[in-house]
């Protein structure tokens, strides 16, 4: 039997409701699927380095990490990358490298259909 987490921390309580109902009202598989992901324990949370975000972005793409940025390696190109957390060191690099930092939130308001998004984790 699998166990349940309940989440108590309110932002992401409401996060995820939001990314269920933009799922529904859109039919955005993507919000879906983040939505499943930050449901699961936060021991399961991508914790991606900003190395591993400049070896696979494109100049100008959007990056959706479901969890935390932190601030390991060079980021050579500007991209906006959207996640739950960023580490200060990770914030510093992204916008030395002319990019930008957004919430999961954000992102959602900016982008509802969920299109041309890459997840990393």
């Amino acid at each position: 039997m699998q166990r349940m987490y309940h989440k108590t921390n309110p932002r992401l309580v409401n996060l995820i409701t939001r990314l269920k109902e933009e799922a529904r009202a859109q039919e955005g598989h993507i919000w879906r699927d983040l939505a499943l992901r930050l449901e699961s324990s936060s021991s399961h949370y991508a914790e991606v380095n900003i190395s591993k975000i400049n070896r696979y972005a494109v100049e100008g793409e959007t990056i959706l990490v479901p969890g935390k940025v932190l601030g390991t390696g060079t980021l050579e190109q500007p991209v906006k990358i959207a996640a739950l957390n960023f580490s200060k060191s990770a914030m510093g690099k992204i916008q030395q490298a002319k990019g930008s930092c957004m919430t999961i939130e954000e992102l959602l308001s900016d982008n509802p259909s969920g299109s041309r998004i890459r997840i990393l984790r």
